[in-house]
């Protein structure tokens, strides 16, 4: 990473073979953390420093600078609105590119004379933070920030919170003329023992209760609108209460992410899928094949193309009233058909850098029938794009409208940052027949009518602006299809080895759909050696799924787990903790909602509610 200095210009070093440095390297980070961790407008801690990511209004010199590779996965940038994507540049000693960032929170303080003020008052030589008057001791930057759900933020109002007592213009201005200090007394960890003071005279305040929700807006403290992140971005007019968090907390900054695989036919040939999406409309009133063929070729300029898959992309193809959500369904429908369907005839006669291989089990055919589950696929190769499209302060990233999410550059871009990681994984289906006889059970459906109301009620809560809230997925088949999914990480991170960090669900749910995809598509090498592939083989998964339920079947937290109504986050959850069926967030793509393991193995007192207790033994 790098931030902005000023320097005298003597040519442009855009182009040169060997360009030279124009910014301080301001610590490194890995490529998949610029997009999950420390994307744009996230706080990033480097040694004793803070520092905010640069939007990418001005990337284009300093992404594409060393290594200017892009990224094509033509579905998910058309469902964006955008023509392609980017990899984060890559940190190194030997890098000649990188992130921008800039200073932030303003305001520091120094632990020996216990001064607090802004940078730039403690006047620190160039490039560093240190108080001159203590023998270069570091600065340490603001613990504290204020920020909004508009996505706004800036530094905490020390000020104002220091002299919320007084009255008159001076308390109202800021401008007291005193040194203000803050010191820890050291006697308890509570922000009781954070005490800020002024040389005015105004009485001593601690920190304690800054993090009330309304303990800003009752003093009249208001949302300034301020975004750090854009260069030169004016201040937008907000309305939203501000509130206080620590500057390390999670809440501070979550991603949005949109992610899809790269699956064939759409895969093989990116300029003919790119070039179908962006003229679907004028395509698809041609109803005679050779008419089609003739204008797809009079648009690529070549004629080897296959007019099936354009065929296959017309009837895929969303309206153009349809929603974002609804775009993205018709990718998630694309992908469960080409892993149903599989493609092992095809890769018989390529080669081995196929992006998605997906072939059936040789043997153990029908083993899993008594589950309730078709024959598994064994997706030995998958290539997953994962973009950041924006990113969200205080409200959940998952569950929050559109007014929330705050961009990631002043002027919209053609492209968008995204990763591109490889992997391995198993492919399963529940039993149409058998799901939907289950799923006519009353008991099961009325069980879960209460955590779709809970988890409607907190979308509405988190969205803001024009329009309906997101629709909850919840239902009896997302809810087990979920449930499934998380005891399987956790029976595989136990006895398989892999870290349930290094697994992640992919759901595939609709009126005609019912499977779950979990992979190790990772930035790092765990479980890309065929181990998860290995794994997904009828006979082990049988084993698999017999150790998952009897371990889902009983929870240390019992009686009081799976007697559970309404709980988690919204109420969205039920029979579901910590110590049965609850994931690590990197893991799951539902924050960790939607979940009732009641629904696989059933309860004490109601055992034929689970999808699977005809197929337990007795003894379990």
């Amino acid at each position: 990473m790098t931030q902005p200095r000023r320097r005298r210009r003597t040519g442009s070093d855009l182009g040169s073979a060997a360009p030279r440095r124009t910014f301080p390297v301001k610590g490194a980070v890995r490529r998949a953390q610029m997009i999950t961790t420390y994307g744009v407008g996230g706080l990033i801690a480097v040694d004793n420093e803070s520092f905010i990511i640069s939007g990418l209004d001005n990337a284009d010199r300093s992404w594409s600078r060393h290594e200017a590779k892009t990224i094509t996965e033509p579905r998910l940038a058309n469902l964006l609105g955008v023509s392609h994507f980017r990899l984060p540049p890559a940190s190194g000693d030997e890098s000649e590119d990188g992130v921008r960032v800039k200073r932030f929170p303003w305001w520091q303080s120094c632990s020996k004379c216990e001064l607090l003020a802004p940078y730039k008052d403690f006047a620190s030589p160039a490039d560093k933070s240190v108080c001159p008057t203590c023998s270069d001791n570091p600065l340490v930057p603001s613990r504290f920030v204020m920020a909004c759900e508009h996505g706004h933020i800036e530094d905490f109002p020390y000020w104002k919170w220091l002299h919320r007592k007084e009255r008159g213009e001076g308390a109202s201005g800021g401008k007291c003329g005193g040194v203000m200090r803050l010191r820890s007394t050291g006697t308890t960890t509570s922000l009781r023992s954070v005490i800020l003071s002024c040389s005015c005279g105004v009485a001593d305040m601690s920190m304690e209760g800054s993090f009330r929700q309304r303990a800003l807006g009752d003093l009249g403290i208001t949302c300034s609108g301020r975004r750090p992140w854009l260069d030169a971005a004016p201040a937008q007019n907000c309305t939203q209460s501000p509130r206080t968090l620590q500057r390390g907390s999670s809440a501070v900054w979550q991603p949005v992410l949109r992610s899809a695989l790269s699956i064939p036919p759409y895969s093989k040939d990116d300029e003919l899928t790119r070039t179908v999406l962006n003229n679907r409309e004028d395509l698809a009133g041609f109803t005679d094949p050779e008419d089609l063929r003739r204008a797809v070729r009079m648009l690529l300029k070549r004629t080897d193309f296959d007019l099936n898959v354009v065929t296959r992309l017309l009837e895929d193809a969303p309206g153009q009233d349809s929603t974002l959500e609804e775009r993205y369904r018709l990718i998630l429908r694309g992908e469960y058909d080409s892993l149903a369907a599989g493609n092992a005839t095809e890769v018989e006669q390529q080669d081995h850098d196929e992006d998605f291989v997906c072939v059936p089990p040789k043997a153990g055919l029908g083993l899993l029938a008594p589950f309730g589950l078709t024959d598994p696929m064994l997706v030995k190769r998958l290539c997953e794009v994962r973009a950041l499209t924006s990113f969200t302060r205080i409200v959940d990233a998952q569950s929050a409208g559109p007014a929330h999410q705050a961009p990631l550059s002043l002027q919209r871009k053609s492209w968008l940052p995204a990763l591109e990681v490889r992997g391995e994984g198993v492919f399963l289906r529940l039993a149409e027949d058998r799901l939907r006889a289950w799923e006519r059970d009353t008991q099961a459906a009325a069980r879960i009518s209460e955590l779709h109301a809970n988890h409607t009620e907190m979308l509405r809560e988190y969205h803001a602006g024009e329009g309906e809230p997101h629709p909850s997925p919840a239902s009896p088949r997302y809810t087990l299809l979920h449930t499934l999914a998380h005891v399987l990480i956790t029976e595989w991170s136990l006895d398989a080895g892999y870290p349930s960090s290094a697994l992640r669900e992919r759901l595939y749910c609709d009126d005609d759909m019912a499977g779950l995809l979990v992979y190790t598509a990772t930035s790092d090498s765990a479980g890309s050696l065929g181990g998860l592939v290995a794994q997904g083989e009828p006979k082990n998964l049988t084993d698999i799924l017999e150790s998952a339920l009897r371990r889902a079947s009983w929870c240390s937290a019992d009686p009081l787990c799976i007697e559970s109504r309404a709980t988690g986050v919204g109420g969205a959850n039920h029979a579901a903790c910590h110590s049965c069926v609850m994931l690590a967030e990197t893991s799951c793509e539902a924050n960790n909602l939607l979940l009732d393991r009641a629904l696989l193995v059933g309860t004490p007192d109601d055992p034929n509610l689970g999808y699977f207790t005809r197929t337990m033994d007795p003894a379990m």
